[in-house]
C-alpha cells in the first residue's frame, strides 16, 4: 500500500506515527484558552491539530425530551438535551482560522472534521490539507462523497461500523475519486474500556482494505495507543486537554500535555521496535556474545591428565567452546600441559 503526504508529513509505514491532538470542546468556549492548548500541544510534539466543525443547529433540532434528551447515569453527558450538548461543545466557526494559523505557526498539521456539507464548504475557504469522518458519520454516504471530491486525504474513524458499512465507506470515498484514506479502529464508548478496543482488527481492516489503518482513541492513558502502534497502527488520534481537573466536555478521556508528550514518545518507541522478523544476534549484539558462558580449563593440567567437572567448567567469558559440549569432553585427557584460565578448544583433546 502506498504511503500517504499530508503537509511535510508522510504517513504509513515506515514513518514515525502520525499523532493527532483532538481539542474537540475542551476550549470552555474560551479562544485564548483555545490557542493555548494549540501552544501546548505542539510544545508536546504533536504532529496534527483537529477541530469539529459543526453547530447545533447543523447536528440537530432543539427539543429538550425523549430521544432528544440525554437521560444515562453512565454518560458523561448525562441530563443534557443533544442540542444544549452541541450548544457547549462545538467550536465556533469564526474561531478557526485563528487556531489554524496558531498551529501552522507551530508547524502542525491542521484540519477538521466537518458534520454536514456547509461545514466542508466552509473548511474549504480555509484550505484545510485532510479531512477527518467522524464515527457517527461513516455512514452518511453524502458527508463522504463531498469529502472525497475535494481531492484531500481522508480520514475515517470506524466506531460501530460493521464490515459491510466500512466496505460501503471505501467504495463512496473511492468513487468520488479519493484514494489517499486512513481508517481508523475505533470503540464510540465515552471514555472507552480497553477491553472494548479489540485491537486485532487493525491487521485484519489493513489487509481487507489494502489501507493505512490507526486509532481514534478514547481511552485513559496512553498503553492502548502504544499497543495499537505494535499492532500496525500507523496514526494516533487522541483528545487533549490543559488540565482534565478544570473540565471540559471531553476531558474525562482527553490527555494532559505531559501525557501527550508520551504518547508522542512511547508510540515512536513502538514504531521502531516492530522491526522485523530477526533470529540470532542483531550486529548491537555481537559484543554481547563474548558474555555468554563457554568452557574454561579452571585447573593446571598437565599433559595426559583427564578433564573433570573441577578442571573443565562452564564460566563466562564466552571465548570457549560451547557449554552443550561439556558432556562429550569430560573424562577425555588433555594433548598438551594447559594453563588454569585457557578458553577449552578441539585442539586440547
Amino acid at each position: 500500500m502506498k504511503n500517504i503526504k499530508i503537509n511535510r508529513f508522510n504517513v504509513g509505514d515506515g514513518f514515525p506515527p502520525f499523532i493527532i491532538a483532538e481539542l474537540s470542546g475542551n476550549h470552555n468556549q474560551d479562544l485564548a484558552l483555545a490557542l493555548k492548548m494549540v501552544d501546548a500541544a505542539a510544545e508536546a510534539g504533536v504532529h496534527a491539530l483537529k477541530l469539529q466543525t459543526y453547530t447545533a443547529d447543523t447536528m440537530t433540532i432543539d427539543v429538550s425530551e425523549g430521544e432528544f434528551y440525554i437521560d444515562d447515569e453512565n454518560s458523561l453527558w448525562n441530563g443534557s438535551s443533544l442540542y444544549q450538548l452541541y450548544q457547549k461543545a462545538y467550536t465556533p466557526w469564526e474561531w478557526h482560522s485563528a487556531i489554524f494559523s496558531r498551529a501552522k505557526e507551530h508547524g502542525m498539521v491542521a484540519f477538521s472534521t466537518p458534520f454536514d456539507g456547509t461545514a466542508v464548504d466552509f473548511l474549504e475557504t480555509l484550505d484545510v490539507p485532510c479531512y477527518k469522518v467522524a464515527s457517527f458519520e461513516n455512514t452518511d454516504h453524502t458527508l463522504l462523497a463531498k469529502v472525497a471530491q475535494t481531492g484531500k486525504p481522508v480520514i475515517v474513524s470506524t466506531g460501530m461500523a460493521s464490515l459491510v458499512e466500512i466496505a460501503e465507506a471505501v467504495d463512496t470515498l473511492e468513487q468520488n475519486g479519493c484514494t489517499d484514506y486512513v481508517l481508523l479502529k475505533c470503540t464510540s464508548q465515552y471514555p472507552a474500556d480497553p477491553v472494548n478496543a479489540n485491537l486485532a482488527t487493525i491487521q485484519h481492516m489493513k489487509q481487507m482494505f489494502n489501507c493505512h489503518v490507526g486509532l481514534s482513541d478514547h481511552t485513559k492513558g496512553i498503553g492502548v495507543a502504544v499497543a495499537a502502534i505494535a499492532l500496525g497502527a500507523t496514526v494516533i488520534e487522541k483528545h487533549f486537554v490543559i488540565d482534565r481537573n478544570a473540565g471540559g466536555v471531553d476531558a474525562a478521556f482527553s490527555l494532559e500535555p505531559d501525557e501527550f508528550r508520551s504518547l508522542v514518545d512511547e508510540t515512536g518507541r513502538a514504531a521502531i521496535a516492530v522491526g522485523s522478523v530477526n533470529y540470532g544476534c542483531t550486529s548491537s549484539e555481537l559484543a554481547s556474545r563474548t558474555h555468554r558462558r563457554s568452557l574454561y580449563i579452571c585447573e593446571d593440567l598437565a599433559e595426559g591428565e583427564l578433564l573433570t567437572v573441577s578442571s573443565l567448567r562452564a564460566i563466562r567469558p564466552g571465548l570457549g567452546l560451547a557449554v552443550k559440549h561439556l558432556p562429550t569432553l569430560l573424562g577425555r585427557p588433555v594433548t598438551q600441559a594447559v594453563t588454569k584460565g585457557t578458553p577449552m578448544s578441539w585442539d586440547l583433546v
